[in-house]
Parts: C-alpha cells; structure tokens; sequence
C-alpha cells in the first residue's frame, strides 16, 4: 500500500510538473506576466474565473480586485496595493465601474497597458454618473436606496447586465449583488491613466446597462485598440475565450 500510494504521489507530482511547464512555455517572449482585473460594480471577482483560468494556464499571473465599492478613493486603494505586490510588468483590466478605476490606479511605471471591458472611461473632472448620463443606457433598473447606495432590481437583473447568461446564473448575481454608492458615481476623476498608456477596448454589442455607443465614443477619446463581441454586460462571462484574447494581445503591448 504504501509503495502504491508513494507511486500515485510521485505520478501526481509529475503531471503538476508538466502542466506548469507547459503553461510557462505558453506564454508569449516579451509579454507581460502579470495580470490584475478590477470587477465592476454590484458583483464580485468570481465571475471572473474562466476569464482566470484561461489566462493562469497560458502561463500568466492573474490577481483579481475583491473591492470594498464603499468609495472611489477605497477602490483605487485597494487595486493600488495589489498593484504594489506584482513583481514585473503589469497589464490592468477594468470592467464598467473599474475601469474608472483602473483609469486612476494605472499611473503607476509597473502598468503596460489598460484594458477596458464593458467599461467606463473617464477623463480628469469629469464624474461617471456624468458620463453615463450623456448616454443613456437602454435600461433603467439600477435603483437608490435611503441610506445612499444603489442596486439593480433583482426582477430585471438577468436582462439589463447579463441577457445572454442562464437565469439560475444571473438569479444568484443579482441576489449576491454588491451594492455601489451614489457618492462614489458622483465622484469627480482626478487621473486618467490611458493618456500614456496603450489600451484596449471590448464593446458589448448588446449591452443594457452601458450603452454601447457611450463605449465606442470613449475608447475612441482613449485611442484604444477596439474589439466588438456580441454579448451582453457581462461579456467576460459569456464569452470568456474572446475577452482572455483581447487581454493577451495587451500584454504584448510597448509604452
């Protein structure tokens, strides 16, 4: 039994071997290997795993934001400081409220490139709730409660930010939803890290919550490189292959 059970172990041990050999070799001479990827408001970094786990088995270091959405300020700080831990360059990605985020946080030499998913893109003094009022989205279902903090309405949750997902899925999103603030959408931006930087910009052709030509006007502004997948707000969920893709091409991106 034992000698069966150390052969097992040497077996598995080898298979985990092969496998980081192989995701090592995967990724591209000259990239950047590290990857940090800031959600967007009213949910989590978990919908972010296959998006993870195709880019850790090419051979990259991703970090995903778990940010507290109590203020602008705390959101940068806390994307800041996993910036800090990254060892090399570093592509960052944002995805609606983080890219407003990442918009600020990116002024920092370590970050290669921006990019923006589904995603908000401010310039200096201007505040996203400005931005977003410019245009319109189709849907109207985020909703302010008393106490200051905002929510989508669970009803019309898997219409307006995920049409294209199963609803057991966007069932449990909208009922796990982490609220934003009214503050914060309020906050006037004070960096704007695409200036100097290469980025990359994903338009979800079918998205409700952020109106698709607010997102081309400002990838445009940004003279971002950009990619139009068919998909809904959350298009790194739904279509994950083509997300990780627009992701990698930014790691092999030159200030």
């Amino acid at each position: 039994m034992k000698l069966s059970h150390r052969i097992l172990n040497t077996a598995a041990l080898g298979m985990a071997l092969a496998v980081s050999l192989h995701a090592s070799a995967a990724l591209p001479q000259g990239a950047a290997p590290n990857i940090v990827i800031v959600p967007g408001s009213f949910v989590d970094g978990s919908g972010w795993r296959v998006v993870f786990d195709i880019l850790s088995q090419r051979g990259y270091h991703v970090t995903i934001a778990q940010q507290p959405h109590t203020s602008l300020d705390d959101d940068v700080a806390a994307t800041r400081e996993l910036l800090d831990q990254q060892v090399g360059p570093v592509v960052l990605v944002g995805h609606s409220w983080g890219g407003a985020v990442a918009s600020i946080a990116g002024a920092r030499q370590k970050v290669r490139a921006l990019v923006y998913v589904a995603a908000l893109v401010p310039s200096e003094g201007e505040s996203l709730a400005q931005l977003i009022a410019s245009m319109p989205a189709p849907s109207s279902s985020v909703m302010p409660t008393q106490d200051g903090h905002l929510f989508v309405e669970r009803a019309r949750f898997g219409l307006d930010v995920g049409g294209d997902l199963p609803k057991n899925r966007t069932d449990f999103m909208a009922a796990s939803q982490v609220p934003a603030t009214t503050a914060a959408f309020q906050t006037q931006i004070w960096a704007a890290a695409w200036h100097d930087r290469p980025s990359y910009g994903i338009v979800a052709t079918d998205d409700r919550a952020l109106n698709p030509d607010l997102q081309r006007w400002m990838y445009r502004r940004a003279g971002a490189a950009i990619t139009e997948v068919k998909a809904s707000h959350l298009v790194y969920v739904s279509q994950p292959d083509q997300v990780a893709k627009v992701i990698e091409q930014a790691t092999l991106a030159r200030k």
